[in-house]
């Protein structure tokens, strides 16, 4: 009797606590959401962050606060949103950088990207551009691919630093190409459109929006884009799988993380929320100006796959290119 007793009163205690945390996902929010995103304010990830945070809002009825907590690649912000309470008060909106590429670059990391948050929302996408200085006398990807072959070692191609998408994206082209060009490592490539421009490093993978206005006036030349699909910012450029490679893709994706260990019924909650902003028609015309697309609906679930699969990727580039921070 006493045994069943304490059954009962088991049982009981589990019911309070599913009782408890359904109440919680539909009671969220009571308060403002702190919005970590590890990057500097007025960059890419940032704008993004605030568009989709200013409709969130409006949605929900509380003010999604953005935090910005840049440094170390976006490590220190996403290290913080990691330690912070599961309970959708704290979330975190970040990139590819410090998900699926940071854990294959720094030994060190001070979190660990899938056993510390609970995956969210896949929100969108980011696709880049192949430029080349106009001197160089190519015009489509395989005239690329053609010269850099007849002129092995003699062209260079900037980046935004070691170990930065721009990087492995251009890693990943000149391994499927078969080609070899040069690294030239710059602190961003605002700094190294100059030297683009002169010819003096002739090729650049760069975000379509900060790259395009280079091609408008001349100063530069546009060979394709970098993701699956064609950018509504330049319909007229083929996809590089398109020009000649096939089915080569990178994108930069923008995801959001809550702390490891946030309930069921509130992931969903919140997935539905910020999804469900990502495809406003404001939302959409906003992230379209910054070369940003609103990621394919999908799962939290899917979200952690197509993670996974990206960190695969880029550990198995960063590995066979012996790419380092250094």
């Amino acid at each position: 009797m006493r045994y069943l007793s304490n059954c009962l009163r088991m049982l009981g205690v589990v019911a309070l606590i599913a009782a408890s945390a359904a109440a919680q996902a539909q009671t969220w929010p009571e308060r403002p959401v702190r919005l970590v995103v590890p990057f500097p304010a007025g960059g890419a990830t940032d704008l993004v962050a605030r568009v989709i945070a200013q409709r969130v809002s409006k949605d929900i009825g509380q003010q999604i606060v953005v935090d910005n907590k840049a440094g170390a690649g976006g490590t220190i912000g996403s290290a913080e949103a990691a330690k912070a309470t599961a309970d959708a008060y704290t979330l975190l909106l970040t990139t590819s950088s410090t998900h699926a590429i940071s854990p294959h670059l720094m030994p060190k990391l001070p979190y660990d990207a899938i056993k510390d948050f609970t995956p969210i929302a896949h929100l969108a996408d980011a696709a880049s551009v192949l430029l080349v200085t106009p001197s160089l006398p190519v015009k489509t990807v395989p005239e690329l691919i053609a010269y850099a072959k007849k002129h092995p070692g003699q062209l260079n191609y900037a980046s935004s630093g070691n170990g930065t998408i721009v990087h492995l994206t251009t890693e990943a082209f000149k391994a499927q190409a078969g080609i070899f060009i040069t690294h030239v490592p710059y602190k961003g490539t605002a700094l190294a459109i100059p030297d683009v421009i002169a010819g003096s490093v002739p090729v650049l993978i760069d975000s379509i929006p900060s790259g395009m206005p280079h091609v408008k006036s001349g100063r530069l030349r546009a060979l394709a884009v970098t993701g699956d699909k064609r950018s509504a910012l330049a319909p007229e450029l083929p996809t590089v799988a398109e020009a000649g490679l096939p089915g080569f893709s990178s994108v930069t994706w923008f995801g959001l993380y809550a702390p490891r260990g946030m309930k069921a019924d509130l992931v969903v909650r919140v997935h539905e929320a910020f999804a469900k902003a990502a495809h406003a028609p404001e939302v959409v015309e906003s992230l379209a100006k910054l070369g940003v697309e609103p990621a394919p609906p999908g799962t939290p679930a899917q979200f952690a796959e197509m993670v996974s699969a990206d960190s695969q990727r880029w550990a198995r580039i960063i590995r066979e290119r012996k790419i380092t921070l250094e």
